[in-house]
């Protein structure tokens, strides 16, 4: 008995040391969290709050792209996900399912609404089982639904089928510009924000993003918030909006004219710019192949901004800047002959030729040059200017630097500038590489009175919270190559180019209005041989550069088409001219700006009609198409203007002045190159005031004027005349 008492006070003790030791542990285990506020690395209050404190992110909405009037071009906008529960533990009343309960029915008619065909949609909702997963989804072809679909799916009362609402990125214009806009999707199934993937989505997003904001608040073990709990909200800040200085209307004449052009003629590439010279501002850009932002079909066939990121020969049209400077350094007389065909550069056995294989067109006047855009007078033109000269003008018109739009990957483009034949060639546009951009800052030189503009897209950047603007994009000069005076007669000689029967740019000629400009026929190097390609008619680049109206130009517009399909008797500039002159024309009509007679260049010279009675210059002056302008009430003519041996616009004035006194004519609505004429004879001190034609002139029609008196003349374009009426 005494043994068996001993055991059993052994045991005890055991056990007694063994409670005693779990409860020092215990309790060292409770001294040491209570101390530490951790438990394997964990802080408690941490956990508490995982558990107790609830919360959810408050999405930022991203900011809009609108155009210069403000209209969307791309926004968010709600979108669903089609979302199936598979699980029988959410339903509480068999009466009431929550989960899918006929997977056939069910398949049969989701399948009227998504892209998915019924028995991949039922192989998704029939899984039963322990493994079935609590709910499911049904990939691309269930996401981005819009709210119709989802209220038409839910009209077909499906136990089971729910959404979850998400927002979108949504481009309602389409094909719009869609290289320089982008665009911005989900990185992956997972991600909850829209992220720019291309173009302006991709380069301005940090400003398009906003920032999340979040909700906090206590609840019970179950998640329901408890009762007097604070919320704590950080509201979220959306993005800001941008405003490019694209014009929806004019994009959309851009984007027609080129899907017509692509279709009919399947080139191998197109583009083409709409700019203000005024101020630099690119009101359409588009480019073929293009894509729809929306289900980017076609971004595969180029991902490149190819006005932006891509460098080409620009051909003929290039002769527009290589005029320009011959025009302000006075090396360009439109009345000098040279001999036309070919031109020998020392130590090249190879001649320049002009395009129809050399022939040229025997002895012929510069500006008849210009009209056949013909190579060997700028190649003349070069050894008048001189190789220094011209190098340096290359440089101030912009070129072999980016422009600095403000977009990615810009190219510099690359003068091929160091042996003289590389210096001849690059004076008639071949070698030299350039962007559309740099091309379309260049002309704005010519267009804008020797003010060159920095072109632009983006207009401003406006917080939608506030409304304030954030950042705005001003006109900018990016140089003065030529003076205003080099400009205006860089556009007369252009313009001769559409109105002359001999000019290559005469399928471009206008109705309504008088357009300057310069065709180009550029040659395409053949990766595989790394020579340019030959043979067959429609191997090049075709383009063409014009501006309108030709005295006052309100818009550019640069077209170029790579190998398009032609059709017998077709040359490069039919497609090309098909993109042109819809776009021109209707933009510039759609801007307000009044139209023009057509004008057309006289072959006919100029009668000398000096020292002729008045009668007998009208007589001859007539005899050659024109109505002149008498100052003065004299028999005898002494002076005409413009001179005799002249060639003139159709509609141009000609001034004579005779022996009596000279009173002035009432010149409303005068251009100002007829007014200088007016000044010049009589020998008045002009002061100018405004572009475009007369609308005040300081002395009244009818009035005796005397050599040297003041005459103050304001000018004001169409538009600003059709605004003053408005108003």
């Amino acid at each position: 008995m005494m043994k068996k008492r001993s055991s059993m006070n052994i045991g005890a003790a055991i056990l007694f040391g063994i409670f005693g030791l779990l409860f020092f542990i215990i309790m060292v285990r409770f001294v040491t969290i209570q101390v530490t506020g951790e438990v394997e690395g964990k802080a408690l209050t941490a956990e508490a709050a995982k558990k107790y404190i609830k919360g959810h992110i408050l999405e930022a909405k991203r900011g809009s792209i609108y155009d210069n009037n403000g209209d969307v071009i791309a926004e968010d906008t709600s979108a669903y996900t089609l979302v199936a529960i598979l699980s029988p533990k959410v339903t509480t009343d068999p009466k009431k399912p929550k989960h899918v309960t006929d997977p056939d029915k069910t398949a049969e008619a989701l399948a009227k609404y998504i892209d998915m065909d019924k028995s991949e949609i039922y192989k998704k909702l029939d899984q039963k089982g322990e493994k079935a997963p609590y709910q499911v989804e049904f990939g691309s072809a269930g996401r981005d639904i819009s709210h119709q679909q989802m209220l038409e799916i839910k009209e077909e009362d499906l136990p089971g089928i729910t959404f979850r609402k998400e927002s979108k990125r949504f481009y309602p214009n389409g094909t719009f510009s869609s290289h320089l806009i982008g665009f911005a999707q989900k990185k992956d199934e997972e991600s909850s924000e829209t992220t720019g993937m291309m173009g302006v989505e991709k380069s301005f997003n940090d400003i398009l993003s906003g920032k999340n904001g979040s909700v906090q608040y206590k609840s019970d073990v179950w998640g329901y918030l408890l009762p007097n709990s604070e919320e704590h909200v950080t509201p979220p800040k959306d993005g800001d909006d941008i405003y490019l200085t694209l014009d929806k209307k004019v994009q959309t004449f851009l984007e027609e004219a080129m899907s017509q052009v692509e279709k009919e003629y399947k080139p191998k590439k197109m583009f083409a710019i709409v700019s203000d010279p005024k101020t630099g501002k690119i009101l359409a850009m588009t480019q073929r192949p293009t894509f729809h932002p929306d289900d980017r079909e076609g971004l595969l066939n180029n991902w490149t901004n190819t006005i932006v990121e891509e460098t080409f020969e620009p051909g003929s049209t290039f002769k527009s800047y290589s005029l320009a400077a011959a025009v302000n350094e006075g090396k360009f007389n439109p009345n000098e002959l040279y001999e036309s065909g070919k031109y020998y550069v020392d130590k090249v056995p190879q001649p320049i030729k002009d395009y129809n294989y050399g022939n040229g067109w025997g002895t012929i006047t510069y500006l008849e040059g210009v009209q056949h855009s013909s190579n060997v007078a700028f190649a003349n033109l070069l050894d008048k200017l001189g190789f220094e000269t011209f190098g340096n003008y290359l440089n101030d018109f912009g070129f072999g630097k980016p422009t600095g739009v403000g977009l990615p990957n810009e190219a510099e483009g690359s003068i091929l500038y160091h042996y003289p034949i590389e210096k001849y060639t690059t004076i008639f546009g071949q070698g030299t590489t350039v962007t559309p951009l740099q091309m379309i800052q260049a002309e704005s030189a010519i267009a804008n009175d020797g003010k060159m503009m920095k072109p632009y897209v983006i207009s401003k950047v406006v917080d939608p919270n506030t409304n304030k603007v954030v950042k705005e994009t001003k006109p900018e000069v990016a140089g003065n190559p030529i003076t205003k005076e080099s400009a205006q007669k860089t556009r007369e000689y252009l313009e001769t180019t559409v109105t002359s029967p001999e000019g290559t740019g005469a399928r471009f000629a206008l109705d309504d209005y008088r357009v300057s400009g310069k065709s180009g026929t550029a040659q395409i190097p053949d990766p595989a041989t790394g020579r340019y390609k030959s043979g067959a008619t429609n191997n090049y680049l075709f383009s063409f550069m014009g501006m309108a109206p030709a005295d006052d130009p309100e818009l550019i517009v640069y077209v170029g088409i790579q190998e398009p399909q032609l059709k017998e008797g077709e040359i490069g500039s039919d497609p090309v001219a098909a993109v042109f002159k819809p776009v021109m024309q209707n933009s510039l009509k759609y801007l307000n700006i009044k139209p023009q007679e057509k004008v057309t260049l006289k072959k006919s010279s100029l009668p000398d009609v000096k020292d002729l009675s008045v009668k007998e210059a009208k007589a001859e002056l007539e005899k050659a198409g024109v109505e002149p302008i008498i100052l003065g009430k004299g028999s005898t003519v002494t002076k005409q203007s413009p001179p005799s041996g002249d060639k003139i616009l159709e509609g141009e004035r000609v001034i004579i002045r005779t022996d009596g006194e000279t009173t002035l004519p009432d010149m409303t609505g005068w251009s100002i190159r007829d007014v200088f004429k007016v000044a010049g004879l009589t020998d008045l001190k002009l002061k100018v005031e405004g572009n475009g034609y007369v609308v005040k002139q300081s002395i009244k029609a009818g009035t005796k004027v005397k050599e040297g008196q003041a005459l103050e003349v304001t000018f004001k374009t169409p538009q600003e005349q059709m605004k003053k009426k408005k108003e």
